[in-house]
């Protein structure tokens, strides 16, 4: 079966031009408008240097197939969340390519209410007719576009998530990664009583100062030197088009999302309590003690965006947490933001009267884990298989990749949905040196 290079489970993704240029962009205008039948769309992009004529040429795709375009230009992936229901699109397309290098770009989808559109939910179909050449007539009634500047209205729709006049006067160190979030954090700055110190918030498409990927351990020393030097209460760094954030407690240490995902949901429960919060199934055991023990109900879904969002709308749960630093909410048309736990995480430590290190210590404590390592090989799927005959006496799940419970300790081990890599993950309940042995035993495994 024909495929085209760059489309993803999630999203499309590629090098430009080689995987992705202005030609399937046009094409993509054309055929995501027929999907939806559009009447009209949202359109964001990122800081990358191609991000500029590829939209120029989705939109003239979706022009010419009568949809009207909201341009509402350089921003952030949840910024096209948030306008999508408040201009009442029928959908919204962000051209990014998030974490990936300066020479790659792609597209991510919504259509209406911010409804996500993955592969298996529409973007096959957009493929099929780009590869068959039906992308229907150039309509007759061509649409319009018009440059909207939605800022002020986004960082006042923030206003529903937290009280700046709960806020302490922190110091945190802020760091954009020279993605686009620079802009939110300027226009957001004066309506808290913080002192931010900013790294690399200027948007810069080279993206000088390395990828915008706080996940990788060689990113984060700019914003943990910065923590030390500044003395400062808190360290957040963002990815490129922001709709993660990665967070620092006072002494520079990172701090895994998992643990992020377990404080969210107990500050969130305390104003909803016995509602649904909807997690990932790769490291549990933290956000089920601390779901149940703050009367909520704990569910799992895949990994992934898309299934989170539609477990959520399923459920009608009021968050939801993937420990990659994804963070979901009801009131946000149950869509990522990489603002909203920033601004949660501050407030949360103002009214606890206490530093994010000690926020987090005791489920850190109780349940250490791993942390997700990512490894190359060259047959995942059998490489599954064969972890998963060794720990055949173990509980087993398959709800995503496999996962493996002990008394004592866990694992899940999963293949990527994005990229060619399986990612681990281990956890044990209070034991840092059994966690840290099996870590090891399992690398050994899938590395032989």
């Amino acid at each position: 079966m024909a495929k085209i290079n760059g489309f993803k489970a999630y999203d499309i993704r590629g090098k430009v031009p080689g995987e992705f240029n202005t030609d399937l962009a046009y094409k993509v205008g054309r055929a995501y408008s027929r999907l939806i039948n559009a009447h009209k769309v949202i359109v964001g992009r990122d800081v990358r240097k191609s991000s500029g004529e590829i939209s120029e040429a989705l939109i003239k795709g979706l022009n010419e197939s009568g949809a009207d375009v909201i341009d509402i230009g350089l921003c952030g992936t949840e910024m096209v969340y948030f306008a999508t229901p408040y201009f009442d699109a029928d959908g919204g397309i962000m051209i990014t390519a998030s974490h990936n290098p300066p020479e790659y770009n792609g597209m991510k989808f919504v259509k209406r209410d911010s409804v996500p559109v993955g592969y298996n939910s529409g973007l096959n179909e957009v493929e099929q007719m780009i590869l068959d050449n039906e992308l229907g007539k150039i309509s007759e009634n061509k649409g319009s576009s018009k440059e909207v500047n939605v800022m002020s209205t986004f960082i006042e729709n923030l206003n529903q998530f937290y009280d700046p006049a709960k806020i302490n006067p922190l110091k945190v160190v802020v760091n954009g990664g020279n993605g686009c979030v620079g802009a939110a954090l300027d226009a957001i700055e004066n309506k808290l009583p913080i002192e931010m110190i900013k790294v690399f918030t200027d948007p810069d498409p080279d993206f000088p100062n390395g990828v915008p990927n706080p996940l990788l351990p060689e990113n984060r020393k700019p914003t943990i030197e910065a923590v030390k030097k500044n003395e400062a209460d808190l360290g957040v760094a963002w990815d490129g088009d922001y709709d993660r954030c990665f967070f620092f407690d006072e002494k520079g240490n990172f701090i895994e999302g998992y643990y992020i995902v377990g404080l969210l949901a107990k500050s969130i429960l305390k104003n909803h309590p016995g509602e649904n919060i909807v997690h990932d199934p790769r490291l549990v055991w933290n956000t089920f003690d601390v779901v149940n023990k703050a009367g909520g109900i704990a569910v799992v879904s895949k990994s992934g965006h898309a299934y989170i969002k539609e477990k959520m709308r399923e459920v009608n749960a009021v968050y939801g947490g993937e420990m990659s630093a994804h963070h979901y909410f009801r009131d946000n048309a149950y869509s990522d933001s990489g603002m909203i736990p920033f601004l949660l995480v501050l407030q949360l430590m103002s009214e606890e009267k206490k530093k994010l290190s000690e926020l987090v210590e005791e489920m850190i404590y109780a349940y250490p884990c791993s942390g997700e390592i990512n490894l190359t090989i060259d047959d995942p799927v059998a490489k599954i298989n064969e972890v998963e005959e060794i720990y055949s006496d173990g509980k087993i799940d398959k709800l995503d990749g496999l996962s493996v419970d002990y008394e004592n300790w866990r694992f899940n081990l999963r293949m990527s949905n994005t990229e060619p890599v399986v990612r681990l993950n281990v956890e044990s309940k209070g034991d840092v040196k059994q966690m840290k042995k099996k870590t090891k035993e399992l690398l050994k495994i899938i590395r032989d």
